[in-house]
């Protein structure tokens, strides 16, 4: 028969011996979440790419035992803009808490910058929240072959993203020493004009002007979804990847 001093102690959450046991009602369970990417709007039309990405995530959630919570998913965002400043990035970052499990599917989809990869990936194992890559072979904040898996390779995707940024550069400067129009959309910040049999592009002074707010506001530390709003608020609508566009071709000059 139970002594009535340990019922008393189990309804205050005590040990027999004075000891005291945790409330489970105020223990948090471990959370995991998912987090998927495309970058243009075709392929989250589509949904192909997401849908893979998904079933990815659930698959490798389920051999390590685990449920997927939620899955962040971001729809036409270049992977270029820093994770903390994407729409779903920045949620995903804002919820999770310690003892927390993040899984993408690949490497690119979270990261671009190795920068940017190496400072989240800091923080998040300061918080005590661990990051699973299926193709790096899974966690890459508490494995150290995966770590060193995951600095080299976001080196990597780092330096194919400045050869691509080079060559466009290079088609751009061809452009301009012509002063054709090769096709294509219309940039931000100029106007279509035909000449003849050509056509060419001339700035636009209202679209130029709201360019030098953007860099201006950039310089300042303004975050890429305020500049957005401003723009809006300007009568320029403009996506976050043309935004961070401009910016970065400002601080090429």
């Amino acid at each position: 028969m139970t002594h009535p001093s340990c019922l008393l102690a189990k309804a205050r959450g005590q040990s027999y011996l004075g000891v005291t046991q945790p409330d489970k009602r105020t223990i948090r369970q471990m959370a995991t979440y998912g987090y998927a990417r495309v970058s243009t709007n075709r392929q989250a039309d589509e949904g192909e790419s997401l849908d893979v990405q998904e079933r990815q995530i659930a698959g490798y959630a389920l051999m390590q035992g685990l449920t997927v919570d939620r899955t962040f998913v971001e729809r036409g965002v270049t992977g270029s803009i820093p994770l903390g400043e994407r729409q779903q990035g920045a949620a995903l970052l804002a919820v999770l808490k310690p003892g927390d499990v993040v899984v993408t599917a690949k490497l690119d989809r979270m990261f671009r910058s190795a920068l940017d990869a190496l400072d989240v990936l800091s923080k998040l194992k300061a918080r005590g929240v661990s990051l699973h890559m299926i193709d790096l072979g899974g966690d890459v904040t508490g494995n150290g072959v995966s770590k060193l898996v995951f600095t080299i390779l976001s080196a990597v995707a780092e330096a194919e993203r400045d050869r691509i940024r080079e060559r466009v550069s290079q088609v751009k400067a061809d452009q301009k020493q012509r002063g054709r129009y090769l096709g294509g959309k219309v940039p931000f910040g100029f106007v279509l004009v035909k000449r003849g049999d050509d056509h060419v592009l001339e700035a636009d002074d209202r679209q130029q002007a709201a360019i030098a707010t953007v860099r201006r506001m950039r310089a300042e530390g303004t975050p890429l979804r305020t500049i957005r709003s401003a723009l809006a608020d300007a009568g320029h609508r403009l996506s976050l990847d043309a935004i961070h566009r401009i910016t970065r071709e400002a601080s090429q000059h």
